[in-house]
């Protein structure tokens, strides 16, 4: 099982690191784990979040793992100062870890996965909101 921890990782220029910072660690079972960008804003409720919740499946041959990632569209009126969200951009991930599968293929599993999402194919994919044709 991890152990909570804080989460560095690059911008979209590729160079700016922006640091997940750990709020609470899961409880258990279906439980979030929360992670917030302390160093963005000056309103917590208008910073980049992450949770993570997993469980065991109905039969038990797997973990299922559920994460978002919600990153906010932030304004300032000009009239009054008031910093607010206009919107909020989330990328939802699910996965089926088999209890029963080599530890190999479940790390190749994640690797790849990972790696996929950093492919620039996949982001131009999340970039447009177009599956390739």
């Amino acid at each position: 099982m991890p152990t909570m921890a804080d989460i560095t990782i690059k911008k979209a220029d590729g160079t700016t690191d922006i640091v997940f910072t750990a709020l609470a660690p899961s409880g258990g079972d279906s439980t979030p784990a929360s992670w917030r960008c302390e160093a963005v804003g000056t309103v917590a409720g208008n910073r980049p979040t992450m949770q993570v919740t997993s469980k065991s499946s109905k039969d038990k041959l797997a973990r299922l793992v559920d994460g978002v990632i919600s990153i906010p569209e932030v304004f300032t009126d000009t009239t009054t100062g008031i910093v607010s969200t206009r919107l909020r951009e989330t990328f939802k991930f699910t996965a089926v870890v088999r209890v029963d599968a080599a530890d190999t293929t479940t790390q190749e599993l994640a690797a790849q996965a990972a790696n996929l999402l950093k492919s620039t194919l996949i982001q131009s994919v999340l970039k447009t909101g177009y599956a390739p044709q």
